[in-house]
């Protein structure tokens, strides 16, 4: 029997080379057909979206920096002076330069620097947020779990309560609650809150499917009921993860907190909001400068706090 028998249907290498060079022809002509598309729908939304403009972005693009040069301080020690709530050599009885005017005092002549205050409020919103809508995404991810709640409605119905729960930016529900409870630190609680119990809960309900069911079914052959499967056999597995992402959305609920305050959610945002529209240059560079630091340091903490929870190889790349 010759190799011809054997296979009859083997292509030649020229063939085989020419279905390759066209399958990439094809592969190159799609990826330039949607990029072109991509392209024109962009400049259209561009232009569009330039047109709708009352002020006419492009047209008024070159007095950007003209913005910009309000907020240069003209001494940058008031950065540091505003900062610290240190009388300035530039007041004049304005409020731009009143710095020493905004302290907290705590005992006697010891104060806390009104910005630092400021943001305390700020990470405490977003703290507080943070443990309550963990507290509730909680039990909700294991009412959700496919494999953990055999009923079809409770799973559908705790699925859809959490997309209507994040399907909100928290910026919007603050609007509303600020309306009602009025304008403060109670009601950018409330918005993050809601939209964080949304995101956490798909998070951790997610993270809960994909254990390892060897110890639940363990415990139900010997009678243990859900609550106990849930608590001895799930959450051991999944807390780390839990904990890990509960870290990295106080990270985001920190910006959150600040872009809340522009709208009446009380903390530094509102104080950076105020700052930027009356022109106080030196007052705006120390928020900047202050909330900038806040966040790195946030971020470093919590990246730092979580390896520690979920061990270093998780990540690592997986090669």
């Amino acid at each position: 029997m010759t190799i011809a028998d054997t296979q009859p249907h083997m292509h030649s290498t020229q063939e085989i080379g020419t279905a390759w060079d066209r399958m990439i022809a094809k592969r190159r002509f799609y990826t330039v057909l949607g990029l072109v598309i991509l392209i024109a729908a962009f400049a259209s939304s561009v232009r569009f979206a330039d047109e709708s403009n009352a002020g006419h972005f492009f047209e008024r693009l070159p007095h950007l920096f003209d913005f910009l040069s309000w907020l240069i301080p003209k001494d940058w020690n008031d950065v540091w002076r505003a900062l610290f709530d240190i009388a300035s050599v530039n007041d004049k009885g304005g409020e731009e330069f009143n710095f020493d005017k905004g302290r907290v005092y705590v005992w006697g002549a010891f104060y806390i620097p009104e910005y630092f205050e400021l943001m305390i409020v700020t990470i405490n919103v977003a703290l507080i947020s943070t443990i309550i809508a963990f507290v509730f995404a909680v039990p909700l991810s294991f009412f959700a779990a496919r494999n953990l709640t055999s009923s079809w409605p409770l799973r559908v119905f705790t699925k859809r309560l959490m997309e209507f729960l994040r399907a909100f930016p928290e910026i919007v529900i603050a609007g509303l609650f600020s309306a009602i409870l009025s304008i403060g630190p109670v009601a950018a609680i409330i918005a993050i809150t809601l939209h964080t119990i949304g995101a956490l809960g798909k998070l951790f309900y997610e993270v809960a499917e994909n254990i390892d069911m060897k110890p639940h079914e363990g415990m139900k052959a010997v009678g243990a009921n859900w609550w106990e499967r849930v608590r001895f056999a799930a959450l051991p597995q999944v807390l780390p993860n839990f904990t890990s992402y509960a870290l990295l959305r106080l990270e985001i609920n920190v910006r959150a907190s600040t872009i809340i305050g522009a709208v009446g959610g009380g903390g530094i945002g509102e104080e950076l909001k105020l700052s930027i529209s009356r022109g106080f240059g030196a007052k705006t560079m120390a928020l900047v400068l202050l909330l900038f630091v806040t966040i790195v340091a946030v971020d470093q903490f919590s990246a730092w706090l979580r390896r520690r929870l979920v061990g270093e190889q998780a990540f690592l790349l997986q090669h």
